[in-house]
């Protein structure tokens, strides 16, 4: 019997969710809202680690793949003071496969392989135990229903009401995203500085973090305490407009005043630049079982953005997915999902509190907690 069953998003845990099943003959609708698979850029490089996400290419049968593609140069990490100086500087060894990284474009477009998307489908609302199964509203008004519906869509999920009231709380702590192009080139110095992996500076509640991708491009995050209205009174109570490229700008240059001139230039020769404040759902976020609904990723567990989220959103939907090819009926289905979501749950809260305390350290009032925590992680 084949289940009727349907993805919401197309993200790593959705694409993953659907590669397995279809590597099991097993059919499955993958619904995106989005128009089109390049219609946004799709972020920076992704470390995937050692039986979480390479676990789930595996399971995909896109491991060898996944490997052609990825760089394990990337795993490098070097962590500057302010005025410059080298404090730490790691590098993989040779044959280190731990933790390579790979463009998320890359990514994407791996999963994605014949998968047959429904693109530009937004999804409004769900409802689950109708009569015909669980009913999806999408944004042009139609509806479709199906016997199981996967939100995989984010952090401000459409399907999560049907399970659970929870919703994402701010962090209290802000991080805006440059980038900037063709570095070994434009930029040989910064090239140099970031090096082949990522390189990071820490102060007074406030950090600096260039990570190098694929083609010459670098993605630069500072991050920063301040109130999730921080724009809006920046300079003697004169807003920002954050569409301004220029005076976001010179706000994060007079925020970060007196730190190195070359780890500065990371924010002079940026692009233009994206205000992502940091949310977080709940460490523990659970719910009482919904027959016919379930999360994946964000949309379950949303954490602060450490390098544990992709890798759980892809594990759990390469798990589902054989959970799902392996319950023959409906009541088999509803049983196996329940046992995913509990096997879910208590991973995810354990890599929450991980990432909830790791993120207090890393913009931290005390820049010496940020590298004690990177000593604990990073291999001596």
């Amino acid at each position: 019997m084949r289940h009727r069953i349907a993805v919401i998003g197309g993200g790593p845990a959705g694409l993953t969710f659907a590669r397995v099943l279809h590597r099991h003959d097993h059919p499955v609708t993958v619904l995106e809202r989005d128009p089109a698979p390049d219609a946004r850029p799709p972020g920076g490089m992704l470390d995937l680690h050692e039986g979480l996400g390479q676990l789930a290419m595996s399971k995909a049968g896109l491991l060898a793949e996944f490997q052609a593609l990825s760089r394990p140069e990337g795993q490098a990490m070097r962590i500057l003071d302010t005025d410059g100086t080298v404090l730490r500087d790691w590098q993989p060894r040779p044959g280190d496969l731990a933790n390579p990284e790979i463009d998320r474009g890359q990514l994407r477009d791996l999963l994605l392989g014949s998968l047959d998307v429904q693109w530009g489908r937004g999804v409004t609302e769900v409802v689950p135990q109708t009569r015909d199964g669980v009913l999806v509203h999408f944004a042009d008004g139609r509806q479709e229903t199906f016997d199981l519906v996967v939100g995989a869509d984010g952090a401000w999920s459409r399907v999560r009401p049907a399970v659970s009231s929870a919703t994402p709380h701010y962090t209290g702590i802000t991080s805006v995203e440059t980038s900037l192009d063709d570095v070994d080139t434009r930029h040989p110095d910064l090239a140099r500085l970031v090096g082949d992996g990522s390189m990071a500076v820490y102060g007074v509640n406030r950090s600096l973090v260039a990570q190098r991708n694929s083609g010459g491009h670098v993605k630069v995050y500072a991050r920063f305490r301040a109130p999730l209205d921080w724009h809006t009174n920046v300079d003697r109570h004169m807003s920002l407009d954050l569409a301004d490229v220029e005076a976001v700008r010179s706000s994060l240059l007079a925020m970060f005043d007196g730190w190195a001139a070359p780890v500065l230039d990371l924010l002079r020769h940026g692009t233009a630049f994206v205000h992502r404040p940091l949310y977080v759902l709940p460490v523990s976020h659970t719910w009482a079982h919904v027959p016919g609904v379930t999360l994946l990723g964000d949309a379950a567990h949303l954490m602060p953005p450490l390098g544990a989220g992709a890798n759980l959103a892809m594990l759990e939907g390469a798990e589902l997915a054989e959970s799902v090819v392996a319950a023959p009926g409906p009541g088999d289905l509803d049983e196996a999902v329940r046992a995913f979501e509990e096997q879910m749950w208590a991973r995810a809260g354990r890599w929450a509190e991980i990432t909830t305390a790791g993120l207090e350290r890393l913009v931290s009032p005390d820049p010496t907690e940020a590298i004690a925590r990177w000593d604990q992680v990073q291999p001596s």
